[in-house]
């Protein structure tokens, strides 16, 4: 049986679906936990301490901000990582890996992009 999240914006994710979630992408992780239902987990620093817990869908809904934005298409997404690699917040190897988690191994139009110019 697939376990689903539905987020706010009425959008349903599974366990594989990428979502936008206060500017970082993120992955719906169910719980099995007395105290949290589900969590969300970082595209690329999920599964541990910067999961980000849940009691229920009220309390997502209370902590969607404004920089939440759902499910992204592919076009959405290397937008995003554009601006995201103008954002000193954000590494090159974080945005390479979310990259490739994204687009596949082959690191995508951006990665294919910056090998063509001779920057990696």
């Amino acid at each position: 049986m697939d376990v689903t999240l539905e987020l706010p914006t009425g959008e349903t994710v599974g366990t594989d679906e990428v979502f936008g979630f206060n500017g970082y992408p993120y992955r719906f992780r169910p719980l099995d936990h007395a105290e949290y239902a589900f969590a969300l987990s970082p595209l690329v620093w999920g599964g541990g301490d910067m999961d980000v817990p849940f009691e229920d869908r009220t309390e997502l809904r209370e902590q969607w901000g404004p920089e939440s934005r759902g499910v992204l298409t592919d076009e959405e997404w290397r937008d995003w990582l554009v601006e995201a690699r103008a954002d000193d917040r954000f590494g090159d190897d974080e945005l390479d890996a979310i990259e490739r988690e994204l687009f596949g191994d082959d690191g995508g139009l951006l990665d294919r992009v910056r090998r063509t110019l001779g920057g990696d």
